[in-house]
């Protein structure tokens, strides 16, 4: 193993060693929090230009298989751990989290404090980062580097993770509703989830039309979750304002929510550091009851946090907010058939508290198709 640095853009460095694929990878520094669960964090296209570090000290014990799959591939642009498990140990396991890293070509570090790193981005704020392995770069050409990097901010990245192709997840048992979800960075367990509740599910490309989904007749809309910066999907957020208006109910998580938001007349603003990991609290305001959840975003809603709000599409309330920092965390409108939340009811891995937003979506699928009888 080489020597390796993780370079942050206002100057720190930390030293470690090679690990997975050798040279040099950029990206926002992002850390997870969770203790499992690195497959699913890895084959999630959310996490796409994100460079992610794991505050669990020891990973890759359980391998890697092919069921955990979120995605056809591993989507972060570099990967950050303290002591990689030697050994891979679980009866489902088909291969080792290196070597499938480096069949990805992902550049990773090993041997750093991950947990120092943690803490110095929930001091300072997100920030652009770089790995560097088998360099001969001064410390000051890797800082230059990793500053003349993109930043996260106004970036426009679901078309680089979208399905180029519409693809259908039947229904489980019998067919009881149709949904279009628009893939802006899709995981495999969400339209799965929805399929066990008799669900047909038309995956579409994100930069599809309005006549498209209206061609399937769908009996509803889900807006997924993805990378980027929602302020600039400016024809998703004029898409999802014509479905509004149609009244055809709509689901969004995650990326979705935070359109859908837009789309409401709210703005939408960058989190200092972003909500990461299977571990996060939210308190759902209309039960009271705290939800453990996970999230993968770093961007919120600027939704008024005191409840109730009005719009073009009628009246509306936050439904659900963050334990830890009083984040927006859910929305849902009154008068028309329409809520989202910012993080992911299929969990994936993670809790299940909050699987009955399928549910939810169900029944308002449910009272639509009563009212339109």
């Amino acid at each position: 193993m080489s020597k390796a640095y993780l370079v942050l853009d206002d100057g720190t460095v930390f030293e470690g060693s090679s690990w997975a694929c050798e040279g040099e990878t950029f990206g926002e520094a992002v850390f997870s929090t969770g203790m499992t669960g690195y497959q699913e964090t890895l084959t999630d296209p959310s996490y796409h230009k994100q460079v992610v570090i794991m505050t669990a000290p020891h990973v890759g014990n359980t391998g890697m298989n092919s069921t955990d799959e979120e995605s056809a591939k591993i989507w972060v642009s570099g990967f950050v751990v303290r002591n990689p498990s030697p050994v891979v140990s679980n009866w489902r396991s088909e291969s080792s989290l290196e070597s499938e890293l480096i069949k990805n070509g992902v550049v990773g570090i090993r041997g750093v404090d991950t947990r120092a790193i943690t803490r110095h981005l929930r001091d300072l704020g997100a920030m652009r980062v770089g790995i560097f392995s088998n360099t001969s770069l001064t410390r000051e050409q890797m800082v230059i580097a990793v500053r003349k990097s993109p930043q996260m901010a106004g970036s426009f990245l679901a078309a680089d993770v979208s399905t180029k192709e519409s693809y259908i997840v039947p229904a489980i048992g019998e067919r009881k509703f149709k949904v279009v979800a628009l893939d802006m960075g899709i995981k495999a367990a969400t339209p799965r989830s929805m399929s066990e509740r008799g669900i047909e599910v038309h995956v579409l490309p994100s930069k599809s039309s309005l006549g498209q989904i209206l061609e399937l007749k769908p009996d509803g809309v889900f807006l997924s979750n993805g990378p980027g910066d929602p302020a600039a999907m400016v024809d998703t957020i004029t898409l999802v304002r014509e479905i509004l208006s149609l009244k055809i109910p709509l689901f969004g998580i995650c990326f979705g929510h935070q359109i859908l938001g837009r789309a409401l007349g709210f703005e939408t603003y960058k989190l200092p550091f972003g909500h990461r990991g299977i571990n996060q609290p939210v308190k759902n305001l209309r039960t009271s009851e705290v939800e453990i959840t996970a999230h993968n975003h770093g961007f919120a809603v600027a939704a008024p946090v005191a409840g109730n709000f009005n719009t073009i599409y009628g009246a509306g309330f936050v439904s659900h907010v963050s334990l830890n920092d009083g984040v927006v965390e859910g929305l849902e409108l009154l008068e028309t058939p329409a809520f989202s939340v910012q993080y992911h009811p299929e969990a994936a891995a993670g809790p299940h508290d909050a699987s009955y937003l399928f549910d939810q979506f169900v029944t308002l699928m449910t009272n639509a198709s009563v009212a339109n009888a």
